[in-house]
């Protein structure tokens, strides 16, 4: 069984494209490089271990594709069963993915809330943990993790002037803002710019409502799966 963290370090890369065109240096947190080709891995794997604590034989997972990724990974390398309810946009290459790396595999629902609907009545079954794709405070901790890499990978003494992130479920920007509270890290005072993908930008609802929103449908989905990195830095 694993015994330390299920992701990897992953580098801090010095973007000589976006520098040239923003006029400062600009980094990129080159997440794609793991082995889930997401950041997910970091707060899904730290979800899934600290679940085999208390007993837990399968993980129960609901996922439009990353987040199932990060779960079946997690599942195979603490030697566990995992089953994956995705909603019908998933694509067949995704659910034949996940299949490979030994999941059980749901197709549920027109979106995403009706797959995650079943997957916390399955997970109420004996045995098994719900693993939900972003929300869950081990998920944060475990993105938070990126924030303490990328303090060890810049100069000393040196820290962002600018934060940019992607936000689907804000799993990530959640760890993101964890990471940079902690009393080791103190970047308290840099901005972070929220990104989202207009006609799925419930988060920018919510803010600008200032509560919680369900937007009535999904009508643009993100560009593609496992090919991005999640953090652009401005210094």
């Amino acid at each position: 069984m694993a015994v330390g963290p299920l992701h990897i370090e992953t580098p801090l890369l010095l973007s000589d494209s976006l520098s040239q065109k923003w006029e400062c240096p600009v980094y990129l947190k080159l997440e794609n490089l793991q082995n889930s080709g997401t950041f997910k891995i970091r707060g899904i794997g730290h979800l899934c271990q600290k679940a085999i604590e208390t007993g837990c034989e399968r993980f129960v997972c609901s996922s439009g594709g990353n987040a199932g990724m990060a779960a079946a990974l997690a599942a195979r390398e603490l030697k566990r069963d995992v089953t994956i309810c995705v909603p019908e946009t998933t694509p067949v290459l995704v659910r034949e993915k996940l299949q490979s790396l030994g999941a059980e595999v749901i197709v549920h629902g027109s979106e995403w809330n009706g797959a995650d609907a079943l997957a916390r009545k399955k997970a109420q079954e004996p045995g098994c943990q719900y693993i939900p794709p972003f929300d869950h405070p081990d998920i944060w901790h475990g993105h938070a993790s990126m924030v303490h890499e990328i303090h060890r990978q810049l100069p000393p003494g040196q820290k962002p002037g600018l934060i940019s992130v992607a936000v689907g479920g804000g799993g990530l920007l959640c760890g993101l803002m964890e990471g940079m509270h902690h009393p080791d890290i103190g970047w308290t005072d840099v901005p972070v710019v929220a990104v989202e993908t207009k006609g799925a930008d419930s988060f920018a609802a919510a803010v600008g409502k200032g509560e919680i929103v369900t937007l009535d449908a999904i009508t643009r989905y993100p560009v593609a799966h496992f090919d991005m990195p999640f953090f652009v830095l401005f210094l």
